[in-house]
């Protein structure tokens, strides 16, 4: 009888070690690989290309943005290696048990606050910061559109979504964020261009500053020169720059955009202020926009090019998709992995957790 119970009691101590082992094993953090991630780009390959013999437009100067407040702010490359990082570890965490980097024990046991998502409808207060050149030149009927477009776009809603390639049916994705309207700051000027060192988000500089830029998507409408279209600031940059530029011409619904006056500059450019890269990364076939959905692609696509195919690809470019260069009727989505990076931002560690608080 004792000899029973004592195999009994050492069965049962083989059984609690190996279960102990199992939820050691289990719990362990995975490990976030960091070794692609970049800052720096050549905005010169893209504002050099051409097509047809014919010189495109560099329509969005973020990345040369980000590449100037990266050499004028102390500590910026440090928050953002630390976004992109929490970012990964977020994605991680959200792929299924048995995937590269997946499971639900992407966490660090160590971490006193571990990342929570948030679930449900981000809502964004916008704020519009208009310069002008003459009065009503920005009519409220630009403004009410270019909410509305953005709500569309945001919420997969657009109308050429019947477009979609078979390949990326599935992709499209419904960011789950709703933008009101908060407020206008409105003035006119004279002057002919405002550039792109952030001289109309300053009151000093004859701008506007931001209103609560913790809280609200501020939009800053004004000549910017240069053939640019607009330009973002990504998130962990400084918050009295924070928000996205948009020339008068490309703000909404407006004639006067021609092929980019339908309010697409605006999503792509708050694509940027969500953490989102160009779909091709800004660096040709080598560099990467960080999203697995997207295929790698060599450089901007412009005009409506239909089926595009590089870097040795066997699917096509996404030229359809926000964060390209087409025209504005030529673009229409998202992907889940665009929205899975963007939610990030709003999980309890988030750089833009402010607009759940």
């Amino acid at each position: 009888m004792k000899t029973s119970l004592f195999k009994f009691i050492l069965l049962l101590l083989v059984i609690t070690a190996c279960n102990n082992n199992d939820i050691e094993t289990a719990q362990e953090p995975v490990e976030i690989d960091m070794s692609d991630f970049y800052l720096y780009t050549n905005t010169d390959e893209v504002s050099s290309k051409q097509i047809n013999g014919k010189s495109q437009i560099n329509k969005c100067y973020t990345m040369s943005n980000l590449n100037r407040l990266l050499d004028e702010t102390p500590g910026l490359e440090t928050r953002m290696y630390a976004i992109e990082y929490q970012t990964r570890k977020f994605i991680a965490s959200k792929k299924p048990s048995g995937t590269p980097g997946g499971g639900p024990n992407t966490e660090d046991p160590t971490d006193p606050a571990p990342s929570v998502p948030y679930d449900g409808i981000v809502t964004i207060p916008v704020i519009i910061n208009i310069i002008e050149q003459y009065d009503q030149q920005i009519t409220q009927a630009h403004i009410d559109s270019q909410i509305e477009i953005l709500n569309t776009d945001f919420s997969n809603n657009n109308t050429h979504l019947s477009s979609v390639p078979d390949e990326f049916a599935t992709l499209s994705a419904d960011f789950q964020i709703k933008f009101e309207f908060a407020g206008i700051q409105r003035k006119t000027s004279n002057k002919n261009s405002w550039g792109t060192r952030d001289a109309m988000k300053s009151s000093k500089k004859g701008g506007f500053d931001p209103i609560d830029p913790a809280n609200n998507l501020n939009i800053w409408v004004c000549e910017i020169g240069g053939g640019i279209l607009g330009y973002a600031q990504f998130p962990g940059g400084p918050s009295k720059t924070d928000g996205i530029v948009i020339g008068l011409d490309y703000f909404g619904e407006n004639l006067d955009g021609k092929e980019y006056g339908h309010g697409r500059t605006a999503t792509h450019e708050v694509g940027h202020w969500l953490n989102l890269r160009h779909i091709w990364g800004d660096g040709g076939c080598s560099y990467d926009d960080f999203i697995e959905d997207t295929p790698r692609a060599d450089g901007p696509n412009y005009g409506c090019p239909g089926e595009v195919y590089s870097c040795n690809n066997t699917v096509r470019d996404m030229t359809m998709n926000y964060m390209d260069y087409v025209y504005d009727n030529c673009m229409y989505m998202f992907t889940e992995g665009q929205n899975l990076r963007s939610r990030a931002l709003f999980a309890s560690d988030g750089a833009r957790r402010s607009f759940i608080d």
